[in-house]
């Protein structure tokens, strides 16, 4: 028997976000009970993030249906958006979070066909909030209308939950990857051999855990990020008696430890975590590190804290070629996510 060839084999690989991008893709907000109470309140941060990432890239935008999409259009030309730099798929969705739902492109430039489809299993963060089937399939509805090629790992993986720097090193959390609500018929030696195969890459590099209040089971983006191939901003809580402050100490002293494919340390820019915040007596996962790389500027979540300059001016430091935009997310982190999570970047190639 002849088993298929993986993606690495045929010389694909997921490129680091700061890499150049095609496009944006979304996933149009609609499911309430993502934002209990306030889902109305969510949308002028979106718009703003829309409109920024309309300054350097397209945006492509998947809606439910004819009524979805001209709700989505008079928001965007309320806010003098460039429609021409947006388009709309009539791609039906369970909810928002397209860095998870949506669809991995992996590039191979030499390649006759120069960029392919990885649609990975999704059970909506180990079954926490069914139905998930409309957002299973968005990889493959936009391998449909983009007619490439698609690859099936057959097994569950998220965006949110790997962070790539384009060299061949993946970053990712036990706490997320290894959870038993996911693949628990996977150790994680067999965890790393799927993520080699299906991203294209060489080296896989742990931490433990994600933020309190994640409810994610520990999602890399909210934690560690790549800013250039050999560069990691972590957050980290000055608080001591904040529960964050130890399990961000441990991660911190692991990236220490880790050594990249040419047996680099890695440089490591630490990021204060903003105040606590909490909602009807829920702690939310607000994070800085959940920014979001366009072409040409880094979108970073806000929140109305005495922290958001310094981390933005942190961030900026760290990009020399991109305008840092802070946006608030203190409503849309009422979702337990921001703009990390609700985007997927397609690259440029």
């Amino acid at each position: 028997m002849i088993t298929p060839a993986t993606p690495r084999e045929l010389g694909y690989y997921f490129p680091a976000e700061f890499a150049r991008h095609e496009a944006t893709w979304l996933s149009w907000p609609h499911k309430e009970a993502s934002w209990p109470g306030k889902i109305h309140s969510i949308y002028p941060a979106y718009v703003e993030f829309i409109k920024e990432l309309t300054l350097s890239e397209k945006v492509c935008i998947n809606v439910n249906d004819e009524a979805m999409k001209t709700f989505a259009v008079k928001h965007l030309q309320d806010a003098n958006i460039d429609m021409d730099r947006v388009n709309f798929y009539f791609h039906p969705t369970n909810d928002a979070w397209c860095r998870d739902h949506g669809p991995a492109f992996l590039i191979n430039p030499s390649a006759e066909q120069k960029k392919v489809i990885v649609d990975w299993d999704y059970n909506a963060w180990g079954n926490k909030y069914p139905p998930y089937d409309l957002d299973d399939v968005i990889p493959t509805s936009i391998a449909k209308h983009y007619d490439i090629p698609v690859f099936y790992p057959g097994i569950i993986m998220e965006g949110g939950s790997v962070e790539f720097n384009g060299e061949g090193t993946i970053l990712t959390s036990t706490a997320c990857l290894l959870n038993p609500n996911r693949n628990p018929h996977l150790n994680q030696d067999q965890v790393e051999k799927y993520l080699m195969d299906y991203y294209g890459a060489a080296q896989i590099l742990w931490i433990d855990e994600g933020i309190i209040g994640d409810d994610t089971d520990g999602h890399i983006d909210d934690t560690v990020r790549f800013v250039n191939s050999d560069t990691v901003i972590t957050v980290i809580e000055e608080d001591k008696h904040d529960e964050n402050f130890e399990l961000l100490q441990d991660n911190l002293q692991q990236l220490k430890r880790m050594r990249l494919i040419n047996g680099k340390q890695l440089n490591i820019v630490e990021l204060p975590m903003p105040e606590c915040i909490t909602y009807e007596e829920q702690r939310l996962p607000a994070s800085y590190a959940n920014f979001y790389i366009s072409n040409k500027s880094v979108i970073v979540p806000t929140f109305r804290c005495s922290r958001d300059e310094k981390a933005l001016n942190i961030i900026q430091s760290c990009f020399s070629g991109r305008k840092v935009v802070g946006i608030d997310s203190t409503d849309l982190i009422w979702g337990l996510g921001s703009f990390h999570c609700l985007s997927q970047q397609e690259p440029a190639v």
